[in-house]
C-alpha cells in the first residue's frame, strides 16, 4: 500500500456535499464540482469536514460516493472519509467505499469520549488491520476536540496501510515539527489542512494541501502548488495572499458552521450547486442570503 503515493500529492479538495432541498444528494452538484475539479488538475476528498460527514446519514454517504465513483470513472484518484465513535460501522463503511471502488480513505478520531494516546494508537491501529486501502489519519482538534499527538502519528506512519495525514490543527509549531519529521519520508504524506499556510508548508516540504475553499477556486490552489513545485515561492506568496483574501469571503466572522453554508453560497454563483445544507447547519435566511449574493457577485464572477 504504501507504493505509489505520488499520486496523492498536490492539492486534494475536501468536496462540499450538494444537497438538494428534501436533503438527497444532488447529483448534478456532484458532477459539477468533480468536473471542475479535474479540470484544474485537483483531487476530490468526499465526506470530509467541509462535506458535513457528521451530518450524513449512511444512504447519504453511500449515495454520494457511488456518484462521485461514477463521475470521476477512473480519472484521478478519490479519497472518502471516515468519521464515527463506532469502530464496527466505520470499518464497515470503509468495506462499503473500498467496494464501491475510492482510492483511499482518511480517517478522523472519534469525539464522544475523552481520548488519551492509547486510545488513539488503538482506534487507528485496529481501523488500519481491517481496510483494503490506503489509510491517511485526519488531525482537526476543531471538531473532534482531540488532537493526535506527533509521538502517536509517528507510530502510526509505521503501519503498512497508514501513508500520510491530513493535519489541520492551526498550530505553528506543532507544523514545523511534523515537516521536520516527516517532509524526507517516502512512505508517509504530510499534507497540511491549514489552508492559509500551504505555502509555508509546501517551501518547508509538505507533500500536498487540502484546502476547502479550492471548492470555489481550485485552479488558484492548482496553480500554488505548481508554482511550489517549481520553487517559484515568490509566486506561490502571492497566491497564497489572493486565496487566502478569497477564503476570508465566507469565513472571516464565521464558525464552521456558518462558513460552510457562505461557501455553497459562493459556489451557486457559478452554478456549482446549490445553497442547502445538512442541520444543524442553516442556510442564510432569504434577505441575508439575497444581499450575501448581491455583495459577492462580481467578486466571484471575475476571479478568472
Amino acid at each position: 500500500m504504501k507504493s505509489d503515493l505520488k499520486k496523492y500529492e498536490g492539492v486534494i479538495v475536501p468536496m462540499v456535499t450538494p444537497v438538494n432541498d428534501n436533503y438527497s444528494i444532488d447529483k448534478n452538484g456532484v458532477k459539477n464540482i468533480i468536473h471542475s475539479f479535474i479540470d484544474a488538475g485537483v483531487l476530490p476528498f468526499v465526506l470530509g469536514t467541509t462535506g458535513e460527514v457528521a451530518s450524513l446519514s449512511t444512504d447519504q454517504k453511500t449515495a454520494l460516493v457511488k456518484e462521485a465513483v461514477n463521475v470521476v470513472d477512473g480519472r484521478v484518484p478519490l479519497l472518502a472519509g471516515l468519521a464515527g465513535n463506532s469502530m464496527l460501522q466505520t470499518i464497515d463503511e470503509a468495506k462499503r467505499y473500498a467496494d464501491l471502488g475510492v482510492d483511499a480513505l482518511v480517517a478522523l478520531i472519534p469525539n464522544y469520549y475523552p481520548i488519551e494516546d492509547k486510545h488513539a494508537l488503538n482506534w487507528f491501529g485496529k481501523l488500519a488491520d481491517n481496510v483494503s486501502l490506503p489509510m491517511f489519519l485526519y488531525n482537526i482538534p476543531a471538531t473532534t476536540h482531540h488532537s493526535i499527538s506527533l509521538d502517536v502519528i509517528e507510530k502510526l506512519s509505521h503501519h503498512p496501510s497508514i501513508v500520510g495525514i491530513k493535519d489541520s490543527e492551526n498550530n505553528q509549531a506543532r507544523l514545523e515539527e511534523s515537516l521536520e519529521r516527516w517532509s524526507s519520508r517516502n512512505d508517509f504524506l504530510f499534507l497540511v489542512g491549514w489552508a492559509a499556510m500551504s505555502s509555508f508548508g509546501l517551501k518547508r516540504g509538505a507533500n500536498g494541501i487540502v484546502p476547502s475553499v479550492a471548492n470555489l477556486i481550485p485552479e488558484l490552489y492548482s496553480s500554488l502548488f505548481k508554482a511550489a513545485q517549481n520553487k517559484d515561492f515568490d509566486e506561490a506568496e502571492r497566491l497564497q495572499e489572493l486565496t487566502n483574501k478569497i477564503s476570508a469571503y465566507n469565513q472571516k466572522g464565521r464558525t464552521i458552521s456558518g462558513a460552510i453554508p457562505a461557501l455553497k453560497a459562493l459556489m451557486s454563483l457559478k452554478g456549482l450547486c446549490g445553497t442547502q445544507v445538512m442541520p444543524p447547519m442553516l442556510q442564510m435566511e432569504p434577505e441575508e442570503l439575497k444581499a450575501y449574493l448581491g455583495e459577492m457577485e462580481n467578486k466571484i464572477l471575475n476571479l478568472a
